[in-house]
This record gives C-alpha cells, sequence and structure tokens, in this order.
C-alpha cells in the first residue's frame, strides 16, 4: 500500500469513525455515547478512536464543527422579501430554528445534552448556535430594531427556549401541557409564536 492509499484508508476509517459516533449519539443519547459504543457501531478497535480523533473530546469538537455548518445551512435559505417588523424578523428565526430542529435528531440529542449536564460538545453547540443566529439576525435585520423599552435579548431567548423545549418534548413524547405535537399541533404552536412575537414586538 503506498502513501497515498495509507492516506485515502486513515481518511475513511476516521470518517466511518465520526458518523458511528453521531449514530450512537442520535440513536442512544449521551447516556450511551462512549468509546465503546462507538467501537462497536464504527466496527473498530478503540485504539482507533484515540489515533484517529484524540478520543471523545476530538470526536466532539469535530461533530460541534459540523453542527455549526448544518446550523448556518439551515438558517441561510433566503426567505424571499425582507421581513418588515422586527416582529416579523424574530418570528422568522424562530420559525426557521424550529423546522430545522424538528428536522435533525441529532442536534435534538445535543440539545438534550445541554441541559443535562456541562460538556465540550455541548458548549461547542450552544457557541455555534449562537454565532449562527447573530450572523442570521445581522444578515436578515437591515434597519429593523426592537421598539423602545423591549428587552429584546431576553424576549428572544424566551421565544427561543421555548421553540427548542417544545421540539424535544414532541422528540420525547409527542405533547406537551395538553398540546399533541402531530401536524395539527406543531401549526397550533407557529400560529402561536406569530403571535407572542406580535404581542411582544407590536
Amino acid at each position: 500500500m503506498d502513501k497515498r492509499e495509507k492516506q485515502r484508508d486513515r481518511s475513511r476509517t476516521a470518517d466511518t469513525i465520526l458518523e458511528a459516533a453521531k449514530t450512537v449519539l442520535a440513536e442512544q443519547g449521551f447516556a450511551g455515547w462512549g468509546v465503546n459504543a462507538i467501537a462497536r457501531a464504527a466496527g473498530c478497535d478503540k485504539q482507533l478512536i484515540y489515533r484517529y480523533h484524540e478520543g471523545l473530546d476530538g470526536l466532539a469538537e469535530a461533530i460541534g464543527a459540523e453542527m455549526a455548518a448544518w446550523l448556518e445551512e439551515a438558517l441561510a435559505a433566503p426567505e424571499g422579501t425582507p421581513a418588515t417588523s422586527y416582529a416579523e424578523l424574530m418570528t422568522r428565526l424562530a420559525l426557521a430554528y424550529l423546522g430545522a430542529l424538528r428536522a435533525n435528531r441529532l442536534a435534538q440529542r445535543i440539545l438534550a445534552w445541554e441541559v443535562a449536564e456541562e460538556s465540550l460538545l455541548v458548549k461547542r453547540f450552544a457557541a455555534a448556535r449562537g454565532r449562527a443566529m447573530m450572523a442570521w439576525i445581522a444578515r436578515e435585520r437591515g434597519d429593523l430594531v426592537p421598539p423602545p423599552g423591549v428587552d429584546a435579548p431576553a424576549a428572544n431567548a424566551v421565544l427561543i427556549a421555548g421553540v427548542q423545549n417544545l421540539v424535544l418534548a414532541g422528540a420525547a413524547s409527542g405533547a406537551f401541557m395538553g398540546v399533541a405535537l402531530d401536524d395539527a399541533g406543531w401549526e397550533r404552536i407557529c400560529a402561536a409564536v406569530r403571535s407572542l412575537a406580535s404581542g411582544i414586538y407590536g
């Protein structure tokens, strides 16, 4: 095997381990995310995880980078005409984030981990989420500003936290506070997000 073939083989093995790590996390959550489980899913010796990714910390860094790119791409989809009010702006962000999270089981698992304990992976995902959202707002806001007297950072935090919690509840039990999180339920949630943003920002 020449040098190029060895590099390709190393790259394939590293990719296989990374995909296995994401699969284990998405299917089993943080409680099942460990070197032995990842090695079994990848079909390799666990020493290769340390050789190619420097263990769980290296895998967390790689997954964090991928999740940052995913979120930036998910929020970058054009909305067509610019928002005409700050309320519409934040409604678009909250609904885009809701749709992105509902479609990504791995992101849901990382969020569940984030509220359960501190780790390198969730720190990276939280930082990436913040960067992606701030970049989206900076790109889409134009001259729009929140009304005087409104604590926009706190209000936006409540909107985004609500979206996150509802997505996690939908994945875990399919309902929250008596609202069934099926297709009709999600339509109700989207309508409520619009109403809340309008009520907060006028």
